[in-house]
């Protein structure tokens, strides 16, 4: 298998206005899941809510490996949603926006569609014009992931992986990614990493595609906020 290690790509979130403010969440300290609904075809899709000992909450679904909210104090101490998303599995598995999702096989466009490797010109179906932007339509976004909850010495965590096949929306190799989402227990933080593994030589660029509103969800553009 050929590794791919996102040393350059790991993710720290660290909340800069929450990070030595306490904060109280309707969750207790761990990790809890719940029901998130079905996809269209019938599958069941849980949601995951990791909080640790000052009240910071995030919550990941296992459909597209999402962060669908991250609930954290501001200045002031009050607790809201940072992040853009939805309600229930079906209006991600309908929403083109790619609130919070885990994006691959290839994060932003691949342009005309096409790359060459090795020699040979690999062909990709076109959702952007024409270009092929985050994957394709299914991409690993709209993907079911497979989870794992780890509760360390110091944190939270939920891992997420997903096997794709060769050839999976025109990409070559079989690929088994997983992303980890981790909480410290004591601090108002968020680290997502990425790895992958392939058995072939293949492109791969992963990322999580959160909309961030610092004013808390819901509170108007952000043009017209102030920090």
């Amino acid at each position: 298998m050929i590794p791919w290690n996102s040393h350059l790509l790991v993710l720290l979130l660290t909340l800069l206005l929450a990070a030595l403010v306490p904060c109280s969440s309707k969750e207790k300290f761990g990790i809890a899941k719940r029901s998130f609904g079905k996809t269209s075809t019938g599958r069941e899709t849980d949601l995951y809510m990791l909080v640790n000992r000052t009240g910071m909450e995030v919550s990941i679904t296992n459909y597209g490996a999402t962060i669908v909210s991250l609930r954290v104090p501001d200045r002031s101490g009050k607790i809201d949603d940072a992040v853009l998303g939805y309600d229930n599995a079906s209006e991600y598995e309908s929403g083109k926006a790619y609130f919070g999702g885990t994006i691959g096989r290839y994060a932003n466009r691949i342009g005309r569609g096409q790359f060459q490797l090795s020699g040979k010109t690999h062909h990709l179906p076109k959702n952007d014009g024409p270009n092929t932007l985050h994957g394709e339509t299914l991409g690993f976004n709209k993907r079911m992931w497979t989870t794992k909850e780890i509760r360390g010495k110091e944190f939270l965590a939920l891992e997420c992986s997903y096997a794709g096949e060769n050839g999976e929306e025109g990409f070559p190799g079989r690929m088994m990614a997983k992303v980890t989402f981790k909480v410290p227990n004591d601090r108002n933080e968020l680290w997502i990493t990425y790895s992958a593994e392939t058995d072939q030589e293949t492109v791969v660029d992963l990322t999580n595609h959160s909309y961030f509103n610092l004013a808390a969800r819901g509170m108007g553009p952000y043009l017209a906020m102030s920090w």
